[in-house]
């Protein structure tokens, strides 16, 4: 037993390092990995990092880096819950790229051993034709294409063969509580992709149960244990389950996305051919050349019972098919297409495709497999060729590579007594595996733009914020100036920008609203650019675009703090951005004039909805009165084409409503007062109704003034708490600089708790008839009864495993009949 445990832990060690050196080998000839990893996955990693080395300013509960105060329970849970993210905090923090690239690796180790021995679990055959098949899993075009860059979704490449034997343990009715363990593990490490591979491995348990002879009491009572367990593990990741689904529903909508229009057949069958990548979107499923001959020989090997053949054929088809259908598709992203891709869950086919090809290649496939596999994948080359383009790599690896392993393949079975000629085939069969898939990442890598980062830009980035932290006193905004979509993050900054799948409406909102851009449909946002945003925010010092190296320059400002006081009466004005800056500032300090047109093509006056700018010409002239040495800035938020006015021209690249503009400085008015803007669009498009604003410098002065006379005295920040003591007596209502996410509670005076009263979607807290001190706290939607649901489940899998156990030491109960007549007979 345990040589025989020896062996097997050495075949699912050969597959993993396998599987992690060819991608290494890949990467490091190429240069590069999957794209994604530096945009989304070292920011977070880096934030990771400064948690668990206390260099925070938030915790897990709350995120003060981003979007000027965002909740991020969620977003750890699915950012950062995959376990080898954890030991990344013991690398040094400008080792970003190498920790998650580590991540990476280790993650497409475990995947790949675990599914080493769920093939075995599946199919008893030769261990190292096991390991290679295995490789083809953990080295599949998802992998090499899309996973490879996003460190949470791999965990899902786990995910697969960790339920899948947890559902080889239901079959053989034991182990219930590793298991369940085992679904708990799952769905806690990434819940998008755990969902996904609950579905595949139920339906592999469902194929296991039918395609075998199997008496109808053992099925029953292998279901119900596979359901319960599944529901039990579920449960136990309440936590994750519950604060995801509430931070999901008061999330941002998704932006909508091209439609996938019809299906070509051929371009999705182009997919299972190696390095056949790019293009547009479809699934990435290719397993390589050995897992494509095998899966396509599968119906043609009479060593399998035609049942199971059936079986397996039928389960391939129909996931196959839901890739096809946009409403299956649609199922599979929870009925919204991600702006990411449509197919971030091809994984699963790919599993399913490789855990096919095993049944085939366990049962020694003979002469009338293989040719009947090479015709096959011949037509499904064929096809693809006349519907996509397919390069001449592939036709390479198919011909040369598909010839090799026939004949190895033929050797295995002819030869399979001839223990020398076996392992010259297996080893040739290996060869040809690691080098079709090192050539495929190699290409995949090639194909994927670079969006890594200098790391000498971050590490001057990182010092130049940290040089104007103030927190919390005041905030130190990275600014406009962008490396990645999660700047705060990664240099440590507290600034708006902020890309998550969980970033709150009202965080998205309250920015739109108040000048700063947005992509992605609201889901990334970006910092306030103009003196009053910065203002309202309590920015202190950010970083401006500059020249090179360094690409930025610091800038300090004057701040009111981050608790102000707005006077009794207040009343917030929606008219314009300009309006609702002053609204919150408490002080008007803009000039808004209508603006009059003066030339070129005659733009629409909509009344307040803004004007339509008509395209082409020479542009649209507007022409707006304003204060002598004001400062003007113009907003189109969604304005598509080229802005032009008092010496600036700048691309404006608006488009309703994924792409929202923000606020951009023009300059300074001359004596005249005349402000001339020239609009040439690109076609019809929209400004509001003001789109320009003149900026009075000593009135925003005056202004910052007057809040940091009224406003808090001290600002204390715990890691999602802030405390502000305000001047004795202080009434109206504290503005809080904070979007007002649900889960906010406040108390004033040390009073009850109760919830904000948002202010333009701004924190405010009604201070009646006068109060010194004002304290807010934040807690997670659903994580209490996250908590409380996983408590009662612990509490219920402990007693099973306890009854468990003692039933096994129980002795063996003799009935009442035996022991009568035993007390009878004198025995």
């Amino acid at each position: 037993m345990r040589s025989e445990r020896r062996r097997e832990v050495l075949v699912c060690g050969a597959a993993a390092g396998l599987a992690v050196g060819g991608f290494a080998l890949a990467a490091g000839l190429r240069g590069r990995w999957p794209a994604g990893a530096g945009a989304v996955a070292v920011p977070y990693h880096a934030h990771l990092w400064d948690l668990l080395h206390g260099q925070a300013a938030g915790d897990l509960l709350f995120n003060w880096n981003s979007g000027y105060g965002a909740p991020f329970l969620a977003d750890f849970f699915a950012y950062l819950m995959n376990p080898f993210s954890w030991p990344t905090a013991l690398l040094p923090r400008s080792q970003g790229q190498l920790a998650v690239l580590l991540v990476t690796l280790a993650s497409i180790g475990l995947g790949t051993a675990l599914m080493a021995h769920l093939l075995g679990r599946l199919h008893p055959g030769p261990r190292w034709l096991r390991v290679f098949a295995a490789v083809g899993y953990g080295l599949c075009s998802w992998v090499l294409d899309a996973g490879g860059g996003a460190p949470m979704w791999l965990w899902g490449l786990v995910s697969l063969p960790l339920l899948g034997l947890a559902g080889d343990w239901c079959l053989h009715e034991r182990r219930w509580v590793a298991g369940t363990l085992c679904v708990a593990l799952a769905w806690a490490g990434n819940l998008y992709t755990a969902a996904l591979a609950t579905v595949i491995a139920g339906l592999l348990f469902a194929v296991r149960l039918f395609a075998t002879p199997r008496s109808v009491r053992h099925r029953v009572r292998a279901t119900g244990r596979a359901v319960t367990l599944t529901v039990t593990g579920v449960l136990l990741a309440s936590p994750v389950l519950f604060v995801a689904v509430r931070a999901a529903r008061g999330a941002q909508p998704e932006s909508p996305v091209q439609p996938l229009g019809p299906s070509e057949l051929g371009g999705h069958l182009a997919r299972l051919l190696p390095t056949a990548t790019g293009g547009r979107p479809l699934p990435d499923v290719a397993i390589g050349v050995l897992g494509l001959l095998l899966v396509c020989g599968l119906p043609f090997n009479r060593r399998v019972r035609i049942r199971e053949r059936a079986v397996w054929c039928a389960a391939l088809l129909l996931v196959a098919l839901t890739f096809l259908w946009t409403p299956t598709v649609l199922v599979w992203h929870g009925l919204a297409i991600p702006a990411g891709g449509p197919y971030r869950v091809a994984f699963v086919l790919s599993g399913l495709l490789v855990l096919a090809g095993w049944v085939s290649l366990a049962h020694r496939p003979d002469l009338l497999t293989l040719l009947g596999g090479a015709a096959l994948v011949a037509v499904v080359a064929a096809l693809a060729a006349t519907r996509s383009p397919v390069p001449a790599s592939t036709w390479v690896l198919l011909g040369v590579g598909g010839a090799v392993l026939l004949a190895a393949l033929r050797v295995l079975d002819q030869r399979h007594t001839d223990r020398r000629a076996t392992a010259l085939a297996t080893w040739v069969v290996g060869g040809a595996v690691l080098g079709n898939a090192v050539w495929s990442g190699y290409a995949a890598f090639g194909a994927a733009p670079d969006d890594s980062v200098p790391p000498s830009a971050v590490r001057a980035g990182h010092a130049a914020v940290r040089d104007g932290t103030d927190w919390p006193e005041g905030r130190s905004d990275p600014g406009p100036h962008a490396y990645t979509p999660n700047d705060p993050l990664l240099l440590n900054g507290q600034g708006g920008g902020y890309f998550s799948g969980y970033l709150p409406t009202v965080t998205a909102l309250l920015l739109h609203d108040l000048g700063a851009g947005w992509t992605a449909g609201g889901r990334q946002t970006g910092s306030v650019t103009d003196p009053v945003g910065q203002a309202l925010f309590g920015i202190g010092a950010h970083l401006e675009d500059g020249p090179p190296p360094e690409g930025f320059t610091p800038v300090r400002a004057p701040a009111p703090p981050l608790v102000t006081v707005l006077p009794p009466g207040a009343r917030p004005g929606t008219s314009s951005v300009w309006a609702r800056q002053e609204s919150l500032l408490g002080s008007q300090v803009y000039d808004v004039p209508l603006p009059v047109p003066a030339g070129g093509p005659a733009p629409t006056l909509h009344g307040t909805s803004g004007w339509s700018v008509p395209g082409g010409g020479d542009g649209t002239v507007f022409t707006a009165a304003c204060t002598p040495g004001s400062t003007a800035y113009f907003h189109g938020v969604w304005y598509s084409g080229t802005v032009s006015g008092l010496g600036t021209s700048y691309r404006s690249a608006g488009e309703q409503p994924t792409t929202a503009v923000a606020v951009h400085r023009l300059g300074t008015v001359p004596a005249d007062g005349v402000v001339r803007v020239t609009l040439r669009s690109d076609v019809v498009s929209q400004v509001p109704a003001r789109p320009i604003g003149c900026l009075r410098a000593d009135a925003l002065a005056a202004a910052v003034a007057r809040l940091k006379a009224t406003g808090a005295t001290r600002v204390e920040a715990g890691g999602h708490t802030v405390t502000a003591t305000l001047p004795a007596g202080s009434t109206g209502t504290a503005l809080v600089s904070v979007p007002a996410a649900e889960g906010w509670t406040c108390a004033v005076d040390g009073g009850g708790d109760t919830a904000p009263t948002p202010v333009l979607g701004m924190i405010g807290v009604p201070l009646g008839g006068g109060a010194d001190r004002v304290s807010c706290a934040f807690r997670p939607p659903g994580l209490t009864e996250g908590l409380t649901v996983t408590s009662g489940t612990a509490a219920v899998l402990l007693l099973v495993g306890l009854f468990a156990r003692l039933s096994r030491r129980r002795p063996a109960h003799t009935p009442r009949r035996d022991r009568r007549v035993a007390a009878a007979t004198g025995r």
